[in-house]
């Protein structure tokens, strides 16, 4: 273990606070005082420490000579990364930053498909740009490959880390990243923003799927198999091998321990609790020799971990000896008290080392460039933060005359890939139930495949794949992947049967099973945040369902979700209940369990435990689950079981529809949004990573949210407001009118004292559109906009709000 290191460390730090660290006031001489409660005392958390083999005395002597001759601009350079969408090569050679990455819905070119070629090519261009730039130290590449390449079509796709939880199986954790590890530097890259070490203990929260459990111990069993998948084990003097890259152990630290499961809250818990539950991972992950470690864009008690020193710096890099580089979320550091993501030395003073900074990289390089002029960020913090982010590219061979080379396409789509992929599904599935013996499929059956997720590679394969959503991935991505129906289909087939994969179910007669796919649309960090963790499949679902029950047709119900969901009426109405989780591209992996061969026996049994316990209602967390974690039945230890819980125990909300009609520049369900006109649009930031949309009129247009008719009586009688969540970009020549329910009034009064190009929140009392004539008992489109050429606005909600005395302005 590397107490060397870890000691130079603390040595860097000390000197960094002797110098005096610059707190949000801007004062190099003050530092603010966190909350008591998210007040650290490192002597009680873990002992740590990176391996040795992270560095040696050459590397640093090496380290130290770069730094000494390096400019303050090209040290700065060095803490900044950009995203691909938003720099060009050429812009290196005024700005030297340390680093680019590929967010989720960024692709080589502005083409989010791709192949490995490409992004090898792309990858290159950089690195080159980087070289002949200030210092010519070449740049770190990271991307969001979190289960498999997922990025780039044709890739083995693997399950999401829920999957992964369930196999309890760490050693095939290991060579899932060992194969992953592979194709991503098969595409000239060097560094995976992965794995997440997350426990989640509120499965409402949207990013649940991307934790290995709510178990501490499998959780950091899981990590540090992956993290040496990933990268290798380290070795002394030599670079991490090109059929390697660096692991990232995020986001440090409870981010799956939020209130009420919010994605980007704040984990309001005491500090035994965060090292007991949240904190086991990063120290497995380190001892394994983690290269770098992503901050959380949570908080913890208030403070935003981006600008905990204590977090970041006294325990992390002092008491857990991490050696490597702490890099920053999507433009995190600008939601630290005091910052901008264009400004933010409070960042980098608690103790991030590499800003991630996509779209804001040009100011904050200036910003920060000013900040370590005047002292705000003392010459040893910047100093010590350059030393990481060049350790690590030393590590992973960037420095020196002969760097490693990674590119080898062959490794994308490899088969001893696929095949362990399929593996890794088959030992994921957990089987719940299995009544009659209904499974496995017998040898002749004739069996329809039904259901939503019957052919839909998106939501097996879920957020984080393609792009960052993952809502548009087809099968068409992955010619070498097959959607769990076809694949059931296709085994049903070799086994003698017949098959039919049809969705609603309506083509074939009195089937002798049904295998009724089902599951959650894909999403990926707040776009999946739920309310509760009710299961509603939809009411055509359902009678789907139903129908094939009453026509005495055994059903299998295979669940594709992110999370355990409560489904307790269809759990009483399946024979037999799969959880499969996200299983990636190879639905082989899950006939090869539920459809037996001509013998009668299925290629395998289910191996497959609960990672996370499972509902009992809708309420969460889950304190008292249906099933708890680790169970898992199989066909060798067969149980019966009977009716359970079938009432959620919570009131499904359905009045949300009638008060929110936009959400994060989205239409939610029941709603969908129409563009009367020439609009176009695109997703932006606001306050966060594409937490709004961006439209452009270039004619006179209107821009509506549709849907079912809804009663607005009783919000008009209470006195609501419409709340419009928003930024006005650009002011067209003309009038900006609002328009409900026949009603239609001017916007330009309410807007007349705010400024272009700020948030700002926009009240119009309903009783201001019912004294326009606006009728609210069957409302059909609650919100439409009408504007004029050159109108450009960034919406992020509209909702119904309680009410305020806001005057009314006069119609147009």
């Amino acid at each position: 273990m590397m107490r060397s290191t870890a000691g130079l460390v603390g040595a860097l730090a000390l000197a960094w606070m002797l110098a005096g660290c610059a707190s949000a006031t801007g004062r190099p001489d003050l530092v603010d005082a966190p909350p008591a409660g998210a007040l650290v005392h490192p002597a009680t958390w873990p002992a740590a420490a990176s391996p040795s083999a992270i560095t040696g005395p050459a590397t640093e002597a090496m380290i130290s000579d770069l730094i000494a001759r390096m400019p303050l601009k090209q040290k700065i350079g060095q803490l900044i990364q950009a995203d691909i969408s938003a720099i060009k090569p050429a812009d290196l050679a005024t700005y030297p930053l340390g680093s680019i990455l590929a967010g989720g819905n960024s692709g080589p070119y502005g083409n989010e498909r791709a192949d490995a070629a490409t992004w090898a090519r792309m990858v290159g261009e950089f690195r080159d740009a980087s070289r002949k730039a200030g210092s010519g130290i070449p740049i770190l590449f990271g991307v969001d490959a979190v289960h498999g390449h997922s990025n780039l079509p044709g890739a083995t796709i693997f399950p999401h880390n829920i999957g992964l939880g369930a196999t309890h199986d760490p050693q095939l954790a290991e060579r899932v990243g060992a194969a992953a590890a592979a194709e991503i530097a098969g595409s000239g890259i060097e560094w995976t923003f992965a794995p997440t070490l997350a426990v989640p203990q509120d499965l409402r929260w949207g990013r649940s799927y991307e934790g290995f459990s709510a178990d501490p111990a499998l959780a950091a069993q899981m990590g540090a198999a992956m993290t040496l998948g990933l990268q290798g084990r380290l070795q002394s003097g030599a670079p991490v091998p090109g059929n390697h890259v660096a692991a990232t152990a995020k986001h440090f630290i409870a981010d799956g321990g939020t209130q009420d499961g919010r994605d980007q809250g704040d984990a309001r818990i005491p500090e035994a609790e965060l090292i007991a539950k949240h904190a086991q991972g990063y120290v497995s992950a380190i001892d394994s020799g983690a290269l770098t470690v992503m901050a959380s864009f949570s908080s913890w008690n208030g403070v935003k971990n981006h600008g905990n020193r204590g977090l970041l710096t006294d325990v992390l890099k002092q008491r857990m000896g991490f050696a490597g580089l702490v890099v920053g979320d999507w433009n995190g550091h600008g939601q630290v008290p005091g910052c901008s993501a264009t400004d933010c030395p409070a960042a980098v003073n608690a103790g991030i080392d590499l800003l991630m900074a996509p779209d804001s990289w040009k100011g904050l390089f200036e910003s920060t460039l000013a900040a370590a002029r005047d002292g705000r960020i003392p010459t040893a913090r910047i100093d010590d933060a350059v030393r990481r982010v060049l350790r690590v590219k030393a590590k992973l061979g960037l420095l020196g005359n002969a760097p490693v080379n990674r590119f080898d396409p062959a490794q994308v789509g490899a088969k001893a890939h696929l095949d362990l992929a399929r593996e890794v599904v088959a030992k994921s599935l957990v089987l719940l139930k299995n009544n009659g013996g209904v499974l496995p499929l017998k040898p002749g059956a004739k069996v329809l495949v039904a259901g939503s997720g019957a052919d839909n590679m998106a939501m097996q394969a879920g957020g984080w794949t393609v792009t960052w959503q993952g809502v548009d991935t087809t099968a068409a991505d992955f010619p070498n992947g097959q959607t769990v129906g076809q694949a059931i289909a296709g085994a049903v087939r070799a086994s003698g049967g017949q098959a039919t994969v049809a969705a609603d179910g309506s083509t074939m007669q009195r089937p002798d099973v049904a295998v009724v796919i089902l599951g959650e649309k894909p999403y990926a960090e707040f776009e999946g945040d739920i309310a509760n963790l009710a299961f509603q499949p939809g009411p055509d679902q359902e009678a789907l369902v139903a129908r094939l029950k009453a026509q005495g047709v055994p059903v299998v119900v295979v669940l594709l979700s992110g999370r355990p969901l409560f489904a307790g009426s269809l759990l009483n109405q399946a024979d037999a209940f799969v959880a499969a989780w996200l299983p990636g591209t190879q639905g082989n992996g899950v006939a090869d369990v539920l459809v037996a061969g001509l013998d009668g026996k299925p290629r395998r049994d289910f191996s497959g435990r609960l990672p996370f316990p499972w509902p009992d209602d809708a309420r969460s967390p889950v304190t008292a689950p249906l099933f708890p974690l680790g169970y898992g039945l199989s066909y060798a230890r067969p149980q019966a079981v009977g009716a359970v819980n079938a009432d959620p125990r919570v009131v499904i909300d359905a009045q949300a529809a009638a008060s929110i009609f936009m959400q994060r520049g989205k239409a939610p369900t029941p709603w969908h949004l129409t563009m009367d006109g020439a609009i176009t649009s695109r997703a932006v930031d606001l306050g966060a990573q594409e937490d709004a949309r961006q439209f452009s009129w270039s004619s006179p247009s209107a821009l509506a949210v549709e849907g079912p008719a809804i009663d607005l009586t009783s919000a008009l009688s209470i006195g609501k407001d419409l709340l419009i969540d928003w930024r006005i970009d650009r002011r067209g020549k003309g009038t900006l009118t609002l328009a409900m329910g026949g009603g239609r009034i001017a916007l330009d009064p309410y807007l007349a004292a705010s400024a272009t190009g700020q948030a700002v929140q926009t009240r119009v009392p309903l009783r201001c559109l019912a004294a326009s004539g606006a009728k609210f008992d069957a409302v059909g489109g609650p919100f439409r906009i009408e504007a004029p050429a050159g109108f450009t606005a960034t919406l992020r909600s509209v909702t119904l709000v309680p009410g305020t005395s806001s005057p009314c302005p006069r119609a147009p």
